[in-house]
């Protein structure tokens, strides 16, 4: 037996607290804007993700109006910094909602990185920064979809295996449903399979 939800039958918010809950676990980009008059900005965003190889450009989703999206709109540029679980309480700190002039590397603690392609500073406590120019501004339904194409990445190399980053180090943080995080948890490897290494070298459309 399933319980069926209708969205069109639905509040939009409550129909919102199911699809976050579902669609998890989701990554978070750490948004570090400018504004035209130089003030920093800083905010969560959990709707993140690749778009693009090559030429490399991520997204985010912007729900509603917010400062960086407004910031980007503004300059064209961003930073997306990574969301370790040692800085938990500094990034859940810079979903508040603070006024325009506010700056949330201030209000919460943060020291400013200079970035070397883009305006925007990174987090200097952040282990990885994606430094990004405006791709495409895409409006969607009440939200709005910033790609960005990346145009330098820096990484602390106490991080790094070769140029691999270590995932145990990092310690990503993600977004589930309500007010619930999650922190990276077993990590278990599998090998791809390939057409070749199927028993009678299956092929799609073959009848086995």
């Amino acid at each position: 037996m399933r319980t069926y939800f209708d969205p069109e039958e639905m509040p939009s918010g409550d129909f919102y607290r199911l699809l976050t809950s579902v669609v998890v676990p989701r990554p978070i980009a750490w948004v570090s804007t400018q504004s035209a008059e130089g003030i920093d900005n800083l905010a969560p965003h959990s709707f993140f993700t690749v778009s693009s190889v090559h030429p490399p450009i991520i997204q985010f989703t912007s729900v509603g109006e917010k400062d960086s999206l407004r910031n980007i709109r503004a300059t064209g540029e961003f930073v997306v910094n990574m969301s370790p679980a040692s800085l938990m309480a500094e990034v859940n700190a810079t979903g508040t909602s603070f006024p325009p002039e506010v700056s949330e590397f201030d209000a919460a603690g943060l020291t400013r990185e200079e970035s070397l392609t883009v305006s925007p500073p990174r987090v200097k406590e952040s282990p990885v920064a994606l430094e990004c120019k405006t791709h495409l501004i895409l409006p969607m339904g009440d939200c709005t979809i910033i790609f960005g194409r990346v145009t330098h990445a820096a990484v602390l190399s106490e991080f790094l295996d070769g140029d691999h980053p270590r995932i145990h180090q990092l310690e990503p943080l993600s977004r589930l449903g309500l007010d619930e995080w999650s922190m990276l948890g077993e990590v278990r490897e599998i090998k791809r399979i390939r057409t070749s290494e199927w028993p009678g070298h299956f092929t799609p459309g073959t009848e086995q």
